[in-house]
């Protein structure tokens, strides 16, 4: 097991990393309880799979637990989903002393990480993510939050976690889709901040999407080690952190424009929104042409969708999909920030981009669809 200790001035937590972990969750978790009992918030598919191995988990530690059941998908991530859950807490007569633990992937960990921060005006909550996005992104930095009709994650709270438990056995009950989706989220990683990792992942995320488990974990340490180094030198996102949102605002709309649904997962939208991100830079003259074609050749690769003509379906035009744009939280004083690159593993934020050259990209981008 590794530890990436997130040292944030009174609310530092550890991110643990390794195999088995699930089974050892009461030993990790009982430190942080006021009375032997903890509300679990998951989802069906989830719940099916490791939810009786969680309570065993737990149980060998004298630790109790109730647990809420939700629909899984993007949808659930809402009001309706919100409301549920808060319910069911307040249900379950949980005290500010308690906790909460989120078991699930990112739609999971917003949700009840979300539901964790309002309820009784915060109570502490721990993240045990069930899926490669959530060990590598969501589940680390304190992000809480849902969606609504204007867009995704526009409402919500910063509220750290207690503790983050990123079982490596877990991802190997993944289908092969969201294991991939969640490598979006993973190769955004190299793409922003890490030219090495991209190398690295290059020569090693074949095998590691095969299931060797020690590339796992060692992706996921290298993940989340750097986004803990952002989160600890911007935790509200006045600026560094802002790069973490590398192809979101492009897969935000994407997603938005998909509905949320199965055509277009998260981490599928965030590695085609990198690739779209990295052809903007390119045609502003940023980086090379080399580096928008490196990154597509390695998502093809790995078998995974760079391009809108991946996603099934009939999309909204390019002026569409800018309205969607236009939503994102990088949006100040009306005007739309985005992360540009100058090469791989050299990512910038910047409110300086024609916004011809984005309506261009995206008509040639469709153009082919």
């Amino acid at each position: 097991m590794q530890k990436v200790h997130v040292p944030l001035e009174g609310r530092q937590y550890d991110v643990c990393i390794g195999g088995g972990l699930l089974a050892q969750a009461g030993a990790y978790i009982a430190p942080f309880l006021n009375r032997p009992r903890v509300a679990v918030i998951t989802e069906e598919r989830v719940a099916g799979l490791h939810l009786d191995a969680l309570r065993a988990g737990l149980a060998a530690n004298g630790i109790s637990m109730t647990a809420l059941s939700l629909t899984p998908g993007e949808a659930t991530k809402g009001w309706a989903g919100l409301t549920q859950s808060v319910e069911w807490l307040l249900e379950q007569k949980v005290e500010r002393g308690d906790m909460v633990v989120a078991f699930g992937g990112g739609v999971i960990g917003d949700l009840a990480g979300f539901a964790a921060a309002v309820l009784r005006r915060g109570v502490r909550f721990v993240q045990i993510p069930t899926t490669l996005l959530a060990q590598v992104d969501s589940s680390v930095g304190g992000k809480t939050g849902i969606n609504t009709q204007q867009g995704k994650n526009l409402v919500g709270a910063f509220h750290q976690p207690s503790l983050v438990l990123a079982d490596i056995d877990i991802l190997g009950t993944l289908e092969p889709r969201d294991f991939l989706a969640g490598y979006g989220e993973v190769v955004k990683y190299g793409c922003l901040g890490d030219a090495a990792f991209f190398d690295w992942l290059e020569v090693n995320a074949p095998a590691m999407a095969a299931g060797d488990t020690a590339l796992r974990q060692e992706a996921v340490r290298r993940s989340v080690e750097m986004k803990a180094g952002i989160v600890t030198r911007d935790e509200k996102e006045h600026g560094e952190r802002a790069l973490l949102n590398l192809g979101h605002t492009f897969g935000h709309a994407l997603e938005a424009a998909t509905g949320y649904g199965a055509r277009l997962l998260h981490g599928e939208g965030v590695a085609i929104g990198c690739a779209l991100a990295f052809e903007v830079s390119a045609r502003l003259g940023l980086m090379s042409q080399e580096s928008p074609s490196r990154l597509r050749a390695h998502l093809a690769a790995m078998g995974m969708k760079k391009d809108l003509t991946d996603i099934e379906g009939a999309l909204p035009d390019a002026d569409g999909l800018i309205a969607l744009m236009g939503q994102d939280k990088k949006v100040q004083a009306g005007q739309l920030h985005f992360i540009m690159a100058r090469a791989i593993g050299e990512a910038f934020v910047t409110n300086d981009v024609d916004p011809l050259v984005v309506r261009q990209v995206l008509q040639d981008a469709l153009a082919r669809c």
